[in-house]
């Protein structure tokens, strides 16, 4: 996973020489802050890579099976993690945030009643597994 940090630290280092030589040719705001918008997203992603490695490297005790250059296939066996099952939350969450963007456009008291489903939605969202059949 190390090269993927590295991957798009690159890439972050291209949008920003990108982002000069497009400033420099054209003035133009709008292309000079998306391609700005764009290194800073290649950063944040590179850094959270990055981030996650050197915790799981600490984890671990060493190098993960796939930054190992004698690793083999079977390094990988096991289990993976924890992956979530199906869940409800994610569409009421996206139903709250719609709602809170119609809010904006019909009436204020619309963005109230979203914000409150919003929150109400994310708590349910993070907490889910605390509770019910899929409880820790």
């Amino acid at each position: 996973m190390r090269v993927q940090a590295f991957m798009f630290y690159g890439c972050a280092v291209f949008f920003l020489a990108t982002d000069v030589v497009y400033w420099l040719w054209s003035k133009d705001w709008t292309g000079t802050s998306v391609l700005g918008l764009a290194v800073g997203l290649s950063g944040l992603i590179g850094f959270y890579v990055h981030f996650t490695v050197r915790r799981l490297e600490r984890a671990n005790a060493g190098p993960l099976y796939e930054d190992d250059p004698e690793g083999e296939i079977a390094d990988a066996a096991g289990e993976l993690g924890f992956f979530s099952p199906h869940s409800w939350w994610p569409l009421f969450v996206g139903l709250s945030a719609a709602a809170v963007a119609l809010g904006i456009v019909f009436g204020w008291w619309l963005v109230i009643f979203g914000v409150c489903c919003a929150i109400l939605t994310t708590i349910g969202l993070v907490f889910e597994y605390y509770r019910g059949h899929f409880a820790h």
